[in-house]
């Protein structure tokens, strides 16, 4: 693991914050008929006129900017021109990389009016990210937030996908340590001070099994059923986590209320 200093943390968060914006942004265009590709295009020109490069772009040769993955994609699907339709959803994952650090983080969208069995897998899969995030802290370990997405998802009836896992984040997109969505208590890495990692369920509908596409990158549940996905960029700092990224810019586009950030605010420094 490679602990980042306050001062590092600082600079990461406005990696983190440059894609949080590009989420808000997107957020108001996210609607029946518009394409994938439009967004995507979109994305990229925001996180450069904001002084930061794309962070998938090239990264293990991706071909874009955003990882857009839509019903029962469950990540790394690659944009395209087919008009998104009313009911949809669709999983946006976004990274920028500013002063040698990566911001990294995902929000799954409804497009239109969606059903309502698809909007409490969307909402038990957000609110299983801040199951986990409650346990990511200094001297627990890397098993102990996976259990805590796994048992909270699965008590709903969801399956949680195991080929993919959140990751620590800094100078590279993925760090140690990886960080499941599945485990047992106090299993796996001890989490210490200066710690930053991307925690990101990826909840699916039916069965927790996947598979690929021919592309080599789009991941999509194996019954056809819809999967969701949410991801926050943390730091232990002083003693507790710290969100790095927010929805924050996604809710005012959308007009919904929430403090569900407020117990993990960031309170570090912040670069002027």
């Amino acid at each position: 693991m490679k602990l980042k200093t306050p001062e590092e943390i600082a600079l990461m968060r406005e990696s983190a914050q440059i894609v949080s914006k590009t989420l808000g942004m997107l957020a108001e265009e996210i609607k029946p008929g518009i394409t994938t590709l439009a967004l995507d295009a979109l994305a990229e020109q925001f996180i450069r006129d904001h002084g930061a490069e794309p962070g998938f772009l090239g990264l293990y040769d991706f071909p874009n900017t955003l990882c857009i993955s839509p019903n029962a994609q469950v990540v790394h699907g690659i944009p395209n021109d087919k008009p998104l339709q009313d009911g949809d959803i669709l999983s946006v994952d976004c990274g920028a990389y500013k002063n040698g650090f990566y911001g990294d983080h995902a929000f799954t969208f409804a497009v239109g009016e969606i059903a309502p069995e698809t909007q409490k897998l969307l909402d038990i899969t957000k609110a299983s990210l801040y199951k986990g995030i409650e346990n990511f802290q200094i001297g627990n370990r890397v098993g102990d937030v996976g259990f805590a997405i796994q048992q909270f998802t699965e008590a709903a009836g969801y399956g949680v996908v195991r080929e993919l896992v959140g990751h620590g984040l800094g100078r590279e997109m993925h760090e140690a340590p990886e960080m499941p969505n599945y485990g047992k208590r106090g299993r796996g890495k001890r989490f210490l001070e200066g710690l930053v990692v991307a925690i990101e369920p990826m909840i699916n509908q039916g069965t927790r099994k996947i598979k690929q596409l021919k592309d080599g990158w789009t991941i999509l549940t194996a019954d056809g059923l819809p999967s969701a996905h949410f991801e926050h960029n943390l730091a232990l700092l002083d003693g507790r986590p710290q969100l790095l990224s927010t929805f924050q810019f996604i809710y005012d586009a959308l007009g919904i209320e929430s403090d569900e950030e407020a117990p993990f605010a960031y309170s570090g420094p912040t670069i002027s």
